[in-house]
């Protein structure tokens, strides 16, 4: 029997997503999210897409080792247990690989002490990562546990694109430099736009807007990311749900200077009180569409924004590439929202950008173009996949 099953599991700070696939048709067995980890309201939902049913479970979890035995738990309920010969590896969903980390990697003690040293460049989502790794190991020690890291994708920006103009001595000593992240989602769509074109992915040009409560763009060459909006951390870029992208660097003194507020206080007003939550009050897109349907000022100010943004980053990355071959919408606002698509594209007919209404409006969870057929640059709504990514990966690398 041929191993071709992957769990592929994404551990937060308090929680725990997991999936069971079967490479061998790409085909899920078991989804499922372990949430408020460490609280007494915790609560596992476990489901079988092929088996026609769920299960939930509510109650203390008291960490992520009681969460992964949880689940271990749940997926031997099914017939589907980590002892089972048919799983050929672990996938991690790792944020932060640095440079060091380019490629999807088998963990050895070395690697995650590597991935350990990150935790400075990513310190809300890399720890629980190694947490995860670390019960995951413990549980079946044998197989292959499979890092799959966020930055790898954006790793073939030229040193030019990657590099901050800041003195090159501090650069290196603190390792700042431009990372990118949501590179499975890049990797997955960009590659899923050439198919959807019936291309080789080597000829295809494509700009991905990766639009959910975080959100990113990148431009991608022949299947290679030449420039992404996010930096050194995912604070970078596109107006977000709670962050605020680009910003002028001199706001951050001046909120220390005159403003009076510290260090951490900043960051928390740029990463978790800015974006549309900031601008509005609301960091939920369709709420914020609701409102500015209604003639909310703030709401429809703060729309305005978001979308002036992606028409910034659309021109900018169409004259990184020199030519575009697809504008591609995916996650969970780029996939829904059509107000989104139709306002971010308006008015770029200079650019060979246009949409057919219809096809814009057209709800589906399958790839498919929304410009009309004689459109100049192809534009289209791939649903992202990136657990289907690191499955792929982490297959690729231990069948190779």
């Amino acid at each position: 029997m041929t191993a071709s099953r992957v769990l592929v599991l994404n551990s937060g700070s308090s929680s725990v997503k997991y999936q069971l696939l079967d490479m061998a048709d790409a085909s899920r067995l078991a989804v499922g999210l372990v949430e408020r980890i460490g609280e007494e309201t915790s609560r596992l939902v476990h489901e079988t897409p092929g088996g026609g049913g769920g299960r939930e479970r509510l109650g203390p979890i008291a960490d992520h080792e009681a969460a992964l035995k949880a689940v271990a738990a749940e997926l031997a309920a099914d017939g589907l247990g980590l002892d089972s010969p048919e799983l050929a590896a672990v996938g991690h969903r790792v944020v932060h690989g640095g440079t060091r980390f380019t490629r999807p990697t088998v963990v050895t003690d070395e690697v995650l002490a590597e991935i350990r040293n990150l935790i400075p460049l990513a310190p809300l989502h890399n720890p629980a990562n190694v947490t995860g790794i670390e019960v995951a190991r413990t549980l079946r020690a044998d197989l292959p546990q499979v890092a799959v890291f966020d930055t790898a994708f954006h790793s073939t920006m030229p040193e030019h694109v990657a590099r901050y103009a800041i003195d090159a001595a501090t650069a290196r000593e603190y390792a700042i430099r431009r990372y990118g992240f949501h590179g499975t989602s890049h990797a997955y769509v960009s590659r899923a736009t050439a198919a959807l074109l019936g291309r080789p992915e080597a000829e295809v040009n494509v700009i991905v807007l990766h639009l959910g409560n975080g959100a990113s763009a990148s431009a991608v060459r022949g299947g290679v990311c030449v420039e992404t909006s996010m930096g050194l951390t995912p604070l970078e870029g596109l107006v977000m749900g709670t962050r605020s992208g680009d910003l002028d660097p001199a706001v951050v003194f001046h909120l220390a200077r005159v403003g009076g507020l510290s260090v951490d206080e900043i960051d928390s007003l740029l990463n978790k009180k800015s974006g549309l939550l900031g601008m509005c009050g609301d960091n939920d897109m369709r709420e914020v569409l609701r409102r500015a349907g209604e003639g909310d000022e703030a709401a429809t100010v703060a729309f305005e924004a978001y979308v002036h943004r992606l028409k910034k980053y659309i021109g900018a990355y169409t004259a990184v590439l020199g030519r575009v071959d697809a504008v591609v919408f995916t996650a969970g606002v780029g996939e829904n929202a059509h107000q989104v698509r139709a306002a971010a594209v308006a008015g770029l007919g200079g650019l060979g950008l246009e949409l057919d209404a219809e096809a814009n409006g057209v709800r589906s969870p399958r790839p498919r173009l929304i410009s009309p057929p004689d459109a100049r640059v192809a534009v289209a709504v791939v649903p992202t996949d990136e657990e289907l990514e690191i499955a792929t990966q982490a297959y690729a690398l231990v069948t190779q």
